[in-house]
């Protein structure tokens, strides 16, 4: 089958939990709302789009997503709840293709070349799809729908919240052409802050450069820079795709100085990775944090426990402790990530620290 000639579909929920909240506490709905905590290490999990007007992002700081807005409302999360609606969900995709690779809770994508349901399209596919959705949960969710993964991911922010967009064979190129290389999915802040500082700002900019300087400057990755660049990419969906470890990373707006911020960015980044492993049922023996500092400097602390991690509070702990081990930083830190893997397939059970690795 020619790349050109299948239909991907990514769909996205629109500010999920914040969105479960207002769905059930009616109060909230229409109103800056945070998932998280706001005690003085809280940070957000996520905003609603009220909240998003005023500056307020997932892995914020509680204290800051305060200063932005003082009105914000805090309501802790209820992952078991999360859950139980991300199921529903993905019930809803297996009425119309048994191709479909999660992401997370409420992120999939899916291949619909032969949807099962018979319909005369993909964007068709899509529009029944969230119509099933809104039905089954009465959340609203967004669709990218075009010819391959990566594409059909930029397609879906085209329209957030509440829509879908496709790209087309015919349009994908020139349609990459004219982002900036800063909205491609795999171009994260600091690569896109290298691509700019190389003259790269658009996706026109990129397809200008030869597939060797790319490399150079970017090493494996510049290859995949160079088919994105030019609407290619080849990677299938892949159901139950196996993964050697789950991580979360986020590259602040601001560099991170104190330890109050700086924990509450790794327990930010400690929240997604157990909403993942309570999702799949995956449990890991090894946690890393990787630390970018605000010279590009990096390095990670890592640990091995004798059991898997087997709650939230454990893995929460575990990155708390090995990020404290740089305290206090000599500088400020750009970029915090959390990994988890050594993963087990049984269930997991209460285990005590192995060993402290330490690597830099």
């Amino acid at each position: 089958m020619s790349a050109s000639t299948r239909k991907i579909i990514h769909i996205d929920m629109d500010a999920f939990y914040a969105s479960v909240e207002q769905r059930d506490d009616p109060s909230l709905r229409g109103r800056p709302l945070a998932v998280g905590y706001s005690e003085r290490r809280g940070v957000v999990a996520a905003a609603s789009y009220e909240a998003r007007a005023f500056g307020v992002r997932s892995a914020m700081p509680s204290s800051t997503a305060l200063r932005n807005c003082p009105d914000l409302i805090f309501v802790r999360p209820r992952f078991e709840v999360y859950r139980a609606v991300s199921r529903q969900i993905h019930a809803v995709f297996a009425e119309f293709t048994p191709l479909i690779e999660p992401l997370s809770l409420d992120e999939a994508y899916l291949d619909v070349t032969a949807n099962l349901q018979g319909l005369p399209s993909a964007a068709a596919t899509a529009q029944a799809i969230r119509t099933r959705i809104l039905e089954e949960t009465g959340l609203t969710a967004s669709a990218g729908i075009s010819y391959n993964k990566f594409l059909a991911k930029l397609a879906s922010d085209h329209r957030k919240p509440n829509g879908q967009f496709v790209i087309t064979p015919a349009m994908g190129p020139a349609f990459v052409e004219t982002l900036p290389v800063a909205k491609f999915h795999g171009v994260g802040p600091v690569t896109a802050e290298k691509m700019n500082r190389l003259g790269i700002v658009t996706g026109a900019d990129l397809k200008a450069q030869p597939l060797e300087d790319l490399v150079r400057h970017f090493g494996k990755a510049g290859a995949w820079y160079h088919a994105i660049a030019r609407g290619e990419d080849d990677r299938p969906v892949e159901p139950d795709r196996p993964r050697k470890s789950s991580g979360s990373e986020t590259t602040f707006s601001e560099d991170l100085t104190t330890p109050e911020d700086i924990e509450a960015g790794v327990l930010a980044m400690a929240d997604e990775v157990w909403a993942w492993c309570e999702k799949t049922q995956a449990f890991g023996r090894t946690v890393t944090v990787k630390i970018k500092y605000a010279d590009f400097q990096q390095a990670t602390r890592s640990r091995t426990l004798t059991a898997p991690v087997h709650t939230q509070e454990n893995l929460r702990s575990v990155s708390l402790d090995l990020i404290r081990s740089v305290f206090p930083p000599a500088k400020g830190i750009r970029l915090l990530g959390v990994t988890l893997s050594g993963f087990a397939s049984e269930e997991p059970s209460d285990g005590e620290q192995l060993e402290l690795g330490l690597e830099n």
